[in-house]
């Protein structure tokens, strides 16, 4: 609605008169939503979009952004290539306010970049490659983890979960660390690698592959060849369910398999079966069946997604993404502009404890706009369903770290 005083009931008149009229829609807050919506990552650019719709209907039905409907505009981006094509498209055609995305790493980089040239934000909720925030770009917000805490919760996954399932000390332990070789995995792997080294564990090969391939047999027969305790795959759903089948068909099997970004949504489960999968750990974003306490409201953003959409969530983005909008929400209204200047000023006031959204999130952004209060926990395949199992308090009582993964 309006912002319009209550003065006389001849303002209220005018005030009504506007809501009902066209103006209202020329007064809509566009947001371009940069994400695939086709080829193989639609299923998940399309679940991201999911927790931002969801978010739109929630500050909508209070009233909306600056006294204005807010309304999302999707740019279909499968490439770097046309995540700059969608931004100038959505500028110069359908006359957007500001940007959010995205699945796809190499997509925010291209996209944040075009955006930055028409002076528009670009809020990253999902991306995770450092080199994201690193950049510095003024246009640029993350509110979602980085890279490095995806490699810091899997190292932790190996010496707080695996190494004491095994009975073993991490120096102990050999492992193989294997990505897609796009900005994404390969800041991830670098990471994960200086981690694991630094904790005296024995790296004992690093390969990577194209998310895009569609032959991994080299690939698993090296990682094979070393004989790891632990295989770390950081990667997408695509490539990531290839690895997992053809492990299962060189009868490779590693005491214990970590999924890094992927791995945990009911298509890997359609892909390889449940026995295939029985005690594989996914590190990944936090899914409904966290505490209450952990996440406050995840329970209301299930119940929500399954009232708009009929279905259960395809894959945990979605509620990341979901926090995400209403932290950018928080910060325009403080703004009271989405002038990326006057935006930053206010996301640099943001001080939110972790464990005050629903993906258990809080907010605190560095000097180049990264929020440092937003981490991943660590998941389970038992019996065919995902579990939560690490950091302890994201884990429903009852639940416990399941057999691993083992010959």
């Amino acid at each position: 609605m309006f912002n319009i005083k209550r003065r006389t009931c001849a303002a209220w008149a005018i005030a009504a008169a506007l809501t009902a009229s066209p103006v209202w829609a020329q007064q809509t807050l566009k947001i371009g939503a940069i994400n695939p919506y086709s080829g193989p990552m639609a299923l998940y650019g399309n679940e991201v979009t999911r927790g931002y719709e969801l978010a739109v209907d929630q500050v909508n039905a209070a009233g909306g952004l600056l006294g204005r409907k807010v309304e999302l505009v999707r740019g279909d981006a499968s490439t770097p290539q046309q995540g700059i094509a969608m931004v100038e498209q959505l500028v110069s055609r359908d006359k957007v306010d500001l940007f959010m995305g995205t699945y796809l790493s190499g997509i925010s980089l291209t996209a944040s970049d075009t955006a930055l040239r028409y002076n528009k934000i670009y809020w990253e909720t999902n991306a995770l490659a450092q080199s994201l925030i690193d950049r510095g770009l003024p246009n640029f917000f993350r509110s979602g983890p980085d890279g490095g805490t995806f490699a810091a919760t899997s190292v932790a996954t190996v010496r707080n979960l695996v190494a004491p399932a095994m009975k073993k000390e991490i120096k102990d332990l050999k492992i193989w660390l294997e990505h897609e070789d796009s900005i994404y995995g390969t800041s991830i792997a670098e990471a994960q690698k200086r981690q694991l080294e630094a904790l005296g564990a024995k790296v004992v090969g690093v390969g990577a592959h194209s998310a895009r391939t569609i032959d991994l047999n080299d690939t698993v027969l090296r990682a094979k060849q070393a004989a790891p305790d632990i295989l770390i795959n950081t990667g997408y759903v695509p490539d990531g369910n290839l690895l997992l089948r053809t492990a299962r068909d060189q009868g490779f099997k590693p005491a214990a398999i970590i999924l890094v970004g992927t791995g945990d949504t009911p298509e890997t489960l359609q892909a390889l079966g449940a026995a295939s999968l029985e005690g594989i750990l996914v590190v990944g974003y936090p899914r409904n069946d966290i505490t209450e306490a952990y996440g406050p409201g995840n329970k209301a953003y299930l119940a929500a997604y399954r009232a708009k959409y009929k279905s259960d969530p395809v894959a945990p983005q979605g509620m990341t993404a979901y926090s995400g909008v209403q932290m950018l929400f928080e910060a325009i209204r403080q703004a009271g502009s989405v002038d990326p200047e006057k935006v930053r000023a206010a996301v640099a006031k943001l001080d939110k404890p972790e464990n005050s959204y629903a993906s258990g999130y809080g907010a605190k952004f560095d000097k180049n706009m990264q929020n440092v209060r937003a981490w991943v926990t660590t998941s389970q395949w038992q019996g065919g369903k995902m579990v939560t199992v690490y950091p302890n308090n994201a884990v429903l009582p009852g639940i416990k770290l399941g057999k691993l993964a083992r010959p």
